[in-house]
């Protein structure tokens, strides 16, 4: 059997907004299949069957056949390798926990050279990914040992050391179902949801609302107690100690049973409950001290641990732990029968994606000091039949929302509105959630900031409870949200794509929506604006430029200006705009690199521009281009044209077509009309910019009013803002004078 050299993978591009592909990110990757490129997949044998071996769960991939199995179909009718390399990355993607369900791969004009591209949350992540699956197809294709459990463990390890946590991933997940965009601000949990002056930040469970004040209570137990026991919020008497005899001592004043726990510490680490024995309690100390600044002594509640999840002041969830146990057999330690009948579960795994941690008894001091309590250590060989508890508490497991009685959910509220945190997580013990807090003696324990909401996504038991979804209506709560045009965590945002005057087009679109009262940016050709204060010099039309404007909290609107070689370097720096403006599809001789020839190829890449544009928004279109007017049935939104002619043939079908907008020349006049209707907004030869009068090309003229007139700004305002603005800028007299 030949044996054949590696694809060559000769560029490799993140697209990190909407593109030419779809409209999330993708990587795409350049690639030579060389002598494979005669070679599809069907000639190559033994090739089919070891990859479907390997990964058997391929007969899901639907492929372009449209149904289960349509990939195999493909793979055995033959198909190139390019596309098969496709397929592997997916499905290494999905197997290590990133569901993937978007690719493509195409032939360039170049023979045996193809773009080959797919979903990628994150970048690294997909390089990752790809970088395993080109190993894999090689040694299918050459057969070679492949260990397939080790690649996807190598993509699973990068998903997590580099992609959002699971608490963090259902609050981004949750705002993106109700069409709220996200950027993530480093590389851990911090995110921002929305763009703008209309966004909002999170930190896992923690939001921008969440005050300092309050996690600098909620951090202090000690401190929290007394504010709620000020309240009349049932907490158990407790007092901090400094040394294990003091413990002892506290324990006698409290009276038996006791908890020793850190005063700030989180995640039930360095708890141990239900200590009746001096020796246990100075032991207890021991393994607190380590887990916070201060060791606390407090009466022993008997009952079930209860996590309360409330959210702007309702409760939206609630679990009930379990204490964790096993069985001897006569035969086994307890170290084997931890990992036999515990850490055996799925449900327990080092990665945050678990809800339950795995059992460590030779690092986990409270498990150790737990078994030493039943007089046994991790060696011991228990009698069959015998029940050693292993953890009494950290184990919340349950679903018990629909059980819980409005008594306990009002003293959950207010617990934390006594505390001062939007999203907290309410540590009770009861009996019987069912029944009222009081008289069933139970009592809040603790209450966390930033709390873990896997609990409630995956419980072992009852049905995951909507968490992410309550925080991102607490947040943004739907009576924000405007008549469908700006829907929440939104800004007026216009996107401007072409060549033809594309920068004035911004600048003028921008200090009209000035004008209108927002504090505008723009990143354009011309440079970076903050209202009319000048950030960068530098030619700005490009992602970087656009993702600082979307990131600043001061912005209440935004122009940005793109070009096609933006759209195929990076894709647009938004997810959704309310106006896209496509001017021409002017500038094919520079997108060589880019494997963009013809001029029809143009059209693929500036639809992107109105692919984005939101239902409630509007596409501005040069109607005396052809080509760019073939983009009006893409919108999403309606259609505003606009051209010299006002006789243009697809002027008058658009006027006659429901009431379409367009604005073109009449008489000298620029006219704006609404089907039959229209009205002038001034001669062409007066709408002329600032003091120097000074005159426009007219196609552009007639864009920036389509465009003011798309965003809803009074035709009054537009004629009287394109006479006050002034062409020079502090960005064009800052470059004049280098």
């Amino acid at each position: 059997m030949a044996t054949f050299k590696d694809i060559q993978l000769l560029r490799i591009n993140y697209l990190r907004g909407p593109n030419i592909w779809t409209y999330r990110p993708v990587l795409e990757v350049w690639l030579d299949l060389g002598a494979l490129e005669e070679y599809p997949s069907n000639t190559l044998p033994g090739f089919n069957q070891r990859l479907t071996a390997w990964l058997p769960a391929l007969i899901e991939h639907h492929c372009g056949v449209g149904e289960r199995g349509g990939f195999l179909e493909r793979l055995e009718g033959g198909t190139w390798c390019g596309h098969v390399l496709e397929h592997i990355v997916i499905e290494l993607l999905n197997l290590a926990g990133m569901p993937t369900g978007f690719g493509q791969t195409r032939s360039t004009s170049q023979a045996g050279v193809y773009r080959m591209v797919f979903r990628a949350r994150d970048e690294r992540v997909a390089r990752v990914a790809l970088e395993q699956g080109h190993a894999l197809i090689m040694a299918a294709i050459n057969d070679t040992p492949f260990d397939v459990q080790a690649a996807v463990a190598r993509v699973r390890t990068e998903v997590d050391d580099q992609y959002l946590g699971p608490s963090t991933a259902c609050i981004v997940s949750a705002a993106t179902d109700r069409g709220i965009p996200h950027i993530r601000l480093n590389d851990g949990n911090l995110v921002q949801l929305g763009y703008g002056a209309a966004q909002r930040r999170i930190w896992t469970a923690e939001s921008e609302l969440t005050s300092a004040i309050a996690e600098g209570i909620a951090s202090d137990k000690d401190l929290t107690k007394s504010l709620l026991r000020s309240c009349g919020v049932p907490v158990p008497e407790g007092r901090v100690v400094n040394s294990p005899e003091e413990a002892w001592e506290a324990a006698e004043d409290i009276g038996l049973p006791v908890v020793v726990k850190p005063s700030d510490g989180n995640h039930g680490r360095g708890v141990t409950l239900d200590l009746r024995k001096k020796e246990d309690i100075e032991a207890a100390y021991h393994v607190a001290y380590p887990e916070g600044s201060d060791v606390m002594v407090e009466r022993f509640i008997p009952g079930d641990e209860h996590r309360v999840l409330v959210v702007g002041g309702k409760v939206v969830a609630v679990a009930r732990g379990e204490v964790v146990s096993i069985t001897g057999n006569g035969r086994s330690t307890v170290r084997e029968l931890i990992d036999s009948q515990l850490n055996s579960d799925p449900r327990r795994g080092y990665e945050e994606e678990y809800p339950l941690e795995i059992i460590d008894v030779a690092t986990d001091a409270k498990v150790q000091l737990e078994l030493k309590r039943q007089d046994l250590a991790a060696d011991s060989v228990p009698a069959a039949g015998r029940q050693i508890v292993v953890q009494r508490n950290g184990n919340v497991a349950v679903d018990c929302t629909d059980d819980v009685h409005p008594e306990v959910a009002y003293i959950a509220q207010l617990a934390a509105r006594v505390v001062g945190l939007d999203i907290a997580g309410i540590d009770m013990v009861a009996t019987d959630i069912s029944r009222p807090l009081r008289e069933q003696n139970g009592a809040i324990v603790e209450v966390n900031a930033g709390p873990g909401l896997l609990m409630h996504l995956k419980p072992a038991i009852g049905a995951p409870r909507p968490v992410g979804q309550a925080i991102a209506d607490h947040l943004f709560p739907s009576a924000e949200a405007d008549d469908g045009r700006q829907s929440a965590g939104r800004i007026p945002l216009v996107g401007v794509a072409g060549t033809r005057g594309t920068s004035t087009i911004a600048r003028v679109v921008g200090w009209l929506m000035h004008l209108g009262g927002h504090h505008t940016g723009l990143a354009c050709r011309e440079g970076l604006y903050l209202d009319r204060r000048c950030v960068d010099t530098g030619d700005s039309a490009h992602w970087e430029a656009a993702h600082r404007l979307l990131m600043n909290q001061m912005v209440q609107a935004a122009v940005i200006e793109n070009d096609a070689r933006t759209i195929l370097r990076d894709g647009l720096a938004y997810d959704r705009c309310q106006v896209g403006v496509v001017t021409d599809m002017d500038g094919l001789d520079t997108l060589a690199e880019f494997d963009v020839h013809e001029q029809s190829q143009m059209y693929k890449v500036l639809r992107t521009q109105v692919d984005v544009v939101l239902p409630g928004g509007a596409a501005v279109l040069n109607a005396a281009e052809p080509q760019v007017l073939e983009l009006a049935e893409l919108c999403d939104g309606s259609v505003v044209l606009y051209a010299q002619d006002g006789t243009l043939p697809a002027l008058a079908a658009h006027r006659a077509d429901s009431a379409g907008r367009a604005v073109f020349v009449k008489n000298g006049q620029v006219v704006l009309a609404t089907g039959t209707a229209e009205h002038a907004l001034g001669a062409v030869a007066d709408l002329t910019f600032g003091r120097n009068a000074v005159a426009t090309d007219t196609d552009t003229l007639l864009a920036i009013v389509a465009t003011a007139w798309a965003m809803d700004i009074a035709p009054d305002l537009i004629g009287a803002g394109i006479k006050t603005f002034e062409p020079e800028t502090p960005c064009t007299a800052a470059a004049a004078t280098r």
